[in-house]
């Protein structure tokens, strides 16, 4: 495992988990601009598959979501849309999503978000058996089990995973 020795303060992700008491393993890595999950995948030694990206995302009501999928595929905003019960699902505008979630665009976490929202995972993700996403800071993941995702964040499971990408 890359930079283990590497210490990484605290952020609202962490101090979120640590509240709730939940076990996660710290993984810091060299951050690179729009290396997303296949750059912290290659570093850290994982399956890219095994990463789980935070994407916030709005209904067409404007109201915020947050969505996580593997780190290998994208969402299908429609698919998203039909099971959540919405009419459309779009992306939110970088300073959009920073401000619903108080995080920078990528270092955001599902955890200790500034503003409380609506969390979906993809329902595969669920069935691994450990999974890495954000700790709250630009190259730093934790990894925990996933029920984490459904037990302390109330994550419900969809169906939206495009595997063609």
């Amino acid at each position: 495992m890359a930079k283990k020795d590497r210490h990484v303060s605290e952020t609202p992700a962490t101090a979120w988990l640590k509240a709730r008491g939940v076990a996660y393993g710290e993984h810091p890595y060299d951050y690179v601009e729009h290396g997303g999950t296949a750059e912290s995948a290659r570093q850290l030694g994982v399956a890219e598959h095994h990463v789980v990206k935070t994407l916030v995302m709005q209904d067409d009501k404007g109201q915020p979501l947050v969505v996580l999928m593997h780190g290998d595929r994208q969402v299908s905003t429609k698919n998203l849309a039909r099971q959540i019960g919405a009419r459309s699902v779009e992306p939110c505008k970088p300073d959009v999503a920073q401000r619903h979630s108080g995080y920078l665009i990528g270092g955001t976490s599902p955890f200790g978000t500034r503003k409380a929202m609506p969390v979906w995972v993809e329902g595969t993700v669920l069935a691994l058996p450990r999974i890495w996403i954000n700790g709250g800071r630009r190259g730093f993941l934790v990894s925990l089990t996933p029920e984490v995702l459904t037990q302390e964040l109330g994550a419900r499971p969809v169906d939206c995973a495009l595997v063609d990408v």
